[in-house]
């Protein structure tokens, strides 16, 4: 999972693009990069860390120019390297520069087509380099000096004719402007928004998320439609347009459980709002499954499950307490690239408020169970801080099934409810008792903010990939990148050529 944004503006937008990023930092804290266009020539910083630590005031001075695109990122393979983090660009044509949050599953078919075929140079294992090196290629093809917005449409419409997956792009060229555009699906959030000054002119940014437009004062004009293209010229000029035949809004369902912020807007959702439906639903499974049980307190696991516990509370009658204090200088768990690394971090992360555990009954609330690692540790937290009984809810279903579109969980081998029974699960993290939400009531918790929507990318819960192009064998492929063993070996391979890589994936 990535963050992106991009803004056109009339004046230098370097601060602008820092603090969207700052502020989109939760979905990425491995590596941040702002990449800035200023007179024909592209300024660049970028490398690993959170963006505070990435950005000092001399880069900042470097970044001259009033268009840009800025990007946060935590690797979907396994990868840390610095020279993975985006922005990326290349010089032809034009000079185009590309940001990418999600995941291409089409990958090593098009890195055969680039190295055999269009013959473009692939320096990374990075999808979003291969991305731009399509979107190049195709605008390559056009004859005029600088690309009208037709050249740009067409190009598009030929990156997604090619490429399968989810994918929300910034992307800027030279002579020309910014592009966004979104994957068919509409699996990865984008939106874009306007502010008009007091000469009249407007300025446009386009984002992962609306509170990044929010904080700097833009007007969220909506979502980037599935498969639809803006483009925004350098002064100012809007256009847009449909740029694949057959589209279906399905968004990604665990960017309301978990990883958009809740004063967020997606897909004309409420992010905040949906998570209180989450709560309000879970709520009443609960007393519909354990109507005799005994619970003297319900106690959120910070934060995205605050708002969910606090409607379960109030559904049930019972007090809703704070019952662990957060360190919030340390990342989150779900994104920290080694099973150890997440193990060792959990305590340093919480620790819990003996008086509101001890002799007591609790109920804890969490937005879901990926490995079970942190759900025990935590158990384990309230048990020693002197809980009587621990029972544990979730905001989300099981999760069974690896996801393939930019999120990267653990693949099925590692998912503590794949092949399991919740009792089963329930023993492993040593609760007293354990509850799921259903799939349902998941949907309609979102739904209920935006009837329209009626299909979501669920495949975490379902094992049911929309793009119809997920095999056994890409999952194999998957499991190759994505679990422990190979991130702590990642580091081996960064010494080798991207020939060699490539030959080693195939």
């Amino acid at each position: 999972m990535c963050g992106i944004a991009g803004i056109v503006g009339s004046t230098p937008v370097n601060q602008a693009l820092y603090d969207a990023l700052t502020v989109l930092q939760h979905r990425g804290q491995d590596a941040a990069g702002i990449l800035t266009l200023d007179n024909g020539n592209f300024r660049q910083r970028k490398a690993n860390g959170l963006v505070k630590d990435v950005f000092a005031a001399r880069h900042m001075h470097r970044l001259r120019g009033n268009i840009g695109i800025g990007h946060v990122r935590y690797p979907t393979a396994g990868s840390s390297s610095a020279a993975e983090a985006q922005p990326f660009y290349v010089n032809s044509p034009f000079g185009i520069a590309l940001a990418h949050n999600g995941n291409l599953t089409n990958a090593r078919e098009l890195k055969r087509q680039q190295l055999e075929v269009t013959r473009r140079h692939i320096n990374t294992s990075s999808d979003s380099e291969l991305l731009l090196n399509v979107f190049a290629y195709e605008l390559e093809k056009t004859e005029n000096k600088h690309p009208l917005p037709e050249d740009i449409f067409r190009a598009v419409t030929a990156v997604n004719a090619q490429i399968r997956g989810a994918y929300a792009v910034v992307a800027l060229i030279i002579g020309a402007g910014m592009v966004a555009f979104r994957d068919p699906n509409g699996i990865r959030p984008l939106v874009y928004g306007s502010r008009t000054l007091e000469n009249g002119r407007k300025e446009y940014m386009a984002a992962s998320e609306s509170v990044a437009l929010d904080i700097l004062g833009f007007t969220l004009e909506r979502d980037v439609r599935p498969g639809e293209a803006i483009y925004v010229t350098e002064s100012g000029e809007f256009h847009s347009m449909q740029c694949c035949a057959s589209v279906r809004l399905r968004p990604c369902i665990f960017e309301y459980v978990y990883f958009a912020r809740p004063d967020s807007f997606l897909n004309d959702v409420s992010v905040y709002a949906s998570r209180v439906n989450m709560g309000r639903l879970l709520g009443e499974k609960i007393r519909r499954i354990w109507p005799d049980l005994d619970i003297d307190v319900i106690i959120p696991i910070p934060e995205t499950s605050c708002d969910v516990a606090l409607e379960i509370a109030k559904c049930l009658g019972i007090q809703y307490r704070q019952g662990f204090v957060k360190n919030r200088y340390i990342g989150r768990t779900f994104i920290m690239p080694g099973q150890m690394q997440r193990k060792k971090s959990v305590r340093s992360k919480l620790n819990a408020i003996k008086s509101e555990f001890k002799g007591k009954k609790v109920l804890l609330v969490d937005d879901s169970i990926v490995r079970g690692t942190t759900s025990g540790q935590i158990i384990d937290l309230a048990r020693e801080a002197g809980a009587e009984k621990v029972y544990f809810a979730s905001a989300a279903p099981e999760i069974r099934y690896p996801n393939v579109y930019g999120i990267d969980m653990p693949t099925s081998s590692e998912l503590i409810a794949y092949g399991r029974s919740n009792q089963e699960i329930c023993s492993l993290i040593g609760a007293d008792g354990l509850v799921y939400q259903d799939l349902e009531d998941l949907e309609k918790a979102v739904r209920q903010e935006n009837p329209a929507l009626t299909e979501f990318e669920t495949s975490v819960f379902t094992g049911n990939y929309i793009t119809g192009d997920i095999t056994e064998e890409y999952l194999t492929y998957l499991d190759r990148q994505r679990n422990d063993d190979a991130k702590a070996d990642k580091a081996w391979n960064e010494g080798l050529t991207d020939l060699e890589l490539y030959n080693e994936d195939n």
